[in-house]
């Protein structure tokens, strides 16, 4: 249970040395592009940014809720067959909580998962510069609340959340110059079709 001097403290600590985040792309006549966290004129060439820096999936958020997404970006670490994880997933999208979500899955996903967080402690929700870890929707909802998200979603119709992607992206194996093709495995005989009724593959 949490006192009353811990509630006092959660604004503090959202507000606390958080950076200014971008939310729009603009595009001069020019074409200068330029990154700014405050409306641009309508002559120029806008293009709405995600929490994560790129372009939003599918429709505009309204102003309200870009403001807060900019000051408070939020993100989900997930894992496979994780309940919490689930449940959390299912409240930000409920609320209509615009989320990058990472997942924990491969041994180099949980090295800088614990790097980041100090423990492998899933699901976790970072909220600004605040990580909650395990699911609790009354907490999880006040963090929120304190953020200045909406209670009730306000996305619009057609917004898409993005999918999740690994918290360490693999590459592929680069390929080495120079190296013999693989020689292809002899063609084996076909057997013949057994006599009588015995069964393919049954040797008397």
């Amino acid at each position: 249970m949490k006192t009353s001097a811990t509630r006092w403290l959660l604004p503090l600590c959202l507000l606390a040395g958080l950076p200014a985040h971008a939310l729009y792309k603009v595009v001069g006549p020019d074409g200068k592009i330029t990154y700014t966290d405050r409306p641009p004129p309508e002559t120029a060439k806008v293009q709405p940014l995600s929490a994560s820096g790129g372009p939003t999936s599918g429709g505009v958020l309204p102003y309200e809720l870009q403001q807060v997404v900019g000051r408070f970006p939020v993100t989900l670490y997930t894992m496979r067959e994780c309940p919490g994880c689930d449940a959390g997933r299912a409240l930000l999208r409920q609320r209509g909580v615009p989320y990058t979500e990472k997942t924990v899955n491969t041994p180099q996903d949980v090295q800088a998962f614990s790097r980041l967080s100090g423990g492998t402690d899933l699901p976790l929700l970072q909220v600004g510069g605040q990580r909650i870890k395990g699911f609790g929707a009354g907490e999880w909802n006040s963090w929120l609340d304190t953020a200045g998200y909406p209670k009730q979603s306000t996305l619009p119709a057609n917004w898409q959340f993005a999918p999740a992607t690994p918290m360490v992206a693999v590459a592929p194996a680069p390929a080495q110059a120079g190296a013999p093709a693989p020689t292809p495995a002899p063609a084996t005989a076909v057997p013949p079709p057994p006599a009588g009724n015995a069964p393919p593959g049954f040797k008397f």
